[in-house]
């Protein structure tokens, strides 16, 4: 139980840093070229979401590891 843990911990983490690192800071996805807009829409709104879920994710696996 304890080695799945750990693997899903790891693909959780390098998802996290993918969907991170796809982040831009200040412009969004569609801003980039114009700044019509100031809210998250589309692809760029999934991304923002499931980066908290992830992290959810992680530190909920992390913390169970120390009960494991």
């Amino acid at each position: 139980m304890q080695k799945l843990l750990i693997v899903f911990q790891i693909i959780i983490s390098l998802v996290l840093t993918f969907f991170i690192l796809i982040q831009t800071r200040g412009t969004g996805f569609g801003r980039s070229l114009s700044n019509v807009s100031f809210t998250r829409r589309g692809l760029e709104r999934v991304v923002f979401k499931l980066t908290f879920v992830l992290v959810f994710a992680f530190i909920a696996i992390s913390i169970s590891l120390l009960f494991v």
